[in-house]
């Protein structure tokens, strides 16, 4: 994925800025008066910019602050306080169908007042998802019945389908997976972070380029080794630049696999991730005499190249991809769905097979589309189950009893937020809500992160985060999309309880790795919980002698469903799991900080004799921490 330079360019100036006048003052080099003419000029906001963040298109124009704004900061900046009351109007008509004034108090904050040319002043990629992300996680819905996925808010399946499949990771090929192996082993044995991230003195570019090479000679060795034939082909008589497409391939492969299976490579994924961030240096490239980095394959990029692109326009891949459940059906419902998907998928190939896309690639397209969903399922949907609890077993009013209230006090049971039951309810309302819309763009939020870590323009910095030694890198294209998705689900909720800060590039969240990493964790979170709610649900139809003992100990199935709902709504959104209000508390990241105190401690729980007779062995056990 290509990175917005000019954004880049942009947090990296202001990063040095702030360095250059901690570390010398203001006043110590004469020298300095040219630079901070150069920064003042920087500080001038183009036309038609927005004055805040200085990189997209205004929008609004606020009439009491007499500034104009992008849709993302005006309405972050007019969310609280008197700012609320502040009257936004469009600068263009044309841009939205909407053309009266808008204003944003607290009954009108779910209007959208969305415009069009923010494209004009970006890449292709950066316009073409924006678009992508407008219809949003609450647009999108999964049918368990049918197995599709259903779009709403006018967006057809094929417009959102070839919206999303710029951020599909193509699936593995047999051949690929082999490679993927040969990866990972050559990644275990590997030393590349323990000599790499240390404070040592000595030429760093030199360390880095030894152990490129050094991981290039074990991958080459285990080639060689697997198949005599390829290797010799590839290695003999040949130095490492020659062999730049071999190695890209190989990386690009460990990328494209890891943004598909999450829970896959857990070790080996940061160790190759900072040794291509290492590689796009530009001394490092300069001694290296290759690259180790190329874009990675979706299923756009790969349908585009070949012409057929147009594909996705038909109707039958919505079933050619759609996900065959089992629950709730028959057999004879399950073998014809199987049927129809076949036929489907079958039907697309003869159809739109050319000499240069054969049938095979497209059938590959076609799981890979049909592996989103599935991960949509896995991920995503959690998220609405525990939606779904939260306002089926509690009100927001009032409480049902003291033993059910959600509400929290500062310094009761480890809790470092106060919220009365209402409170509480709109505050795990509003974070689940974001969650779900995270992992409902989480691909795209991959390919930002990627762009980001091997961005040449970008450099990190080594630094004790308190958690020992870290690469502490800025983030802006994960960023943008972040603070876009928070927005749209401010304006989703209407309430908004807590901050709305998002750590990224600090002590708290490094990198844009360390962010991705802690949102692929909320499936971990989620999902043993809602098993064990549907293991009480199904109670009375799988062990009397179980039924009975819940019966005694909690009163009934549906009364231990609500004390472990109640509890965890509680407990797992309480700000804790650290010392300070900027470590955990109710900042975006906080919430996820407190989510995992909460697992941490669940063996301590009155109900978790409820969770082993489950089959829960963990949050991170087998598959969905149960055996």
């Amino acid at each position: 994925m290509p990175v917005a330079p000019s954004l880049v360019d942009i947090l990296r100036a202001d990063v040095t800025d702030d360095i250059l006048g901690d570390a010398f003052g203001a006043d110590q080099n004469p020298a300095d008066d040219e630079a901070a003419a150069a920064a003042a000029e920087d500080d001038v906001v183009p036309d038609g910019a927005c004055v805040e963040c200085k990189d997209q298109q205004a929008h609004l124009y606020c009439e009491q602050c007499q500034e104009d704004f992008c849709e993302v900061c005006a309405g972050m900046i007019h969310r609280t306080g008197g700012r609320k009351r502040h009257v936004l109007k469009l600068l263009r008509v044309g841009d939205s169908e909407q053309s009266q004034t808008q204003s944003q108090p607290e009954d009108e904050e779910k209007e959208n007042v969305n415009g069009d040319d923010d494209d004009e002043e970006m890449g292709d990629d950066e316009a073409v998802g924006d678009a992508a992300t407008e219809v949003g996680a609450m647009g999108v819905s999964f049918s368990a019945q049918s197995g599709r996925v259903e779009t709403s808010g006018g967006t057809s399946f094929a417009e959102w389908i070839t919206k999303r499949a710029r951020y599909i990771p193509l699936r593995l090929t047999l051949r690929e997976r082999k490679f993927l192996r040969l990866l990972e082993a050559g990644l275990k044995v590997s030393e590349y972070t323990d000599k790499i991230d240390i404070l040592m003195y000595g030429n760093k570019t030199k360390r880095i380029v030894a152990q490129i090479k050094e991981l290039c000679a074990i991958l080459s060795g285990l080639v060689l080794a697997s198949d005599y034939k390829v290797g010799q082909t590839l290695f003999e008589d040949r130095q490492f630049e020659d062999n730049e497409d071999f190695y890209q391939r190989i990386f690009e492969i460990g990328r494209r696999h890891k943004i598909m299976n999450p829970e896959k490579m857990r070790d080996e994924y940061g160790k190759m991730m900072f040794l291509l961030q290492d590689s796009q240096s530009d001394d490092v490239k300069t001694m290296l005499n290759f690259s180790l980095v190329s874009p990675i394959k979706t299923v756009h990029s790969v349908l585009e190249s070949l012409g057929v692109l147009y594909i996705l326009e038909d109707e039958m891949v919505a079933v050619a991809t759609k996900e065959i459940v089992s629950q709730g059906k028959t057999r004879a419902q399950i073998q014809l769905e199987t049927k129809q998907k076949e036929r489907a998928i079958e039907y697309l190939c003869k159809a739109y097979a050319t000499n240069d896309c054969p049938a095979d690639v497209i059938r590959q397209c076609l799981y890979s589309i049909g592996d989103n969903h599935a991960y949509l399922r896995f991920n995503r949907d959690p998220c609405d189950r525990m939606l779904a609890y939260l306002t089926g077993n509690f009100a927001p009013q009032r409480a049902e009893s003291d033993q059910l209230s959600l509400a929290i006090m500062h310094g009761q049971n480890g809790a470092r937020l106060s919220h009365s039951h209402e409170s509480q309810f709109h505050y795990v309302l509003q974070t689940l809500t974001l969650w779900r819309e995270m992992l409902h763009e989480m691909f795209k939020l991959w390919h930002d992160a990627d762009g980001d870590l091997l961005s040449s323009k970008n450099m990190y910095r080594l630094k004790d985060t308190g958690q020992g030694l870290n690469r502490v890198q800025t983030c802006p294209r994960v960023s943008k999309s972040a603070h876009s998705i928070l927005h749209r689900t401010q304006k989703a909720v209407g309430r908004w309880v807590g901050s709305a800060m998002i750590h990224m590039g600090d002590r708290n969240v490094p990198n844009a790795l360390v962010f991705i990493d802690k949102y692929n964790q909320v499936a971990s979170i989620l999902n043993p919980v809602v098993r064990v709610l549907e293991f009480l649900d199904a109670l009375d139809k799988s062990s009397k002698g179980v039924a009975g003992f819940v019966e005694q100990t909690f009163g009934g199935a549906e009364q231990a469903k609500k004390l472990i709902l109640a509890d965890f709504f509680r407990s797992a959104f309480d700000g804790s799991g650290a010392d300070n209000f900027f470590d955990a508390g109710s900042c975006i990241d906080g919430r996820l900080t407190s989510a995992w105190n909460w697992c941490s401690t669940v063996e301590k729980k009155p109900f978790f004799s409820v969770f082993l007779l489950s089959g829960f062995v963990g949050f991170n056990g087998g598959p969905e921490g149960f055996n």
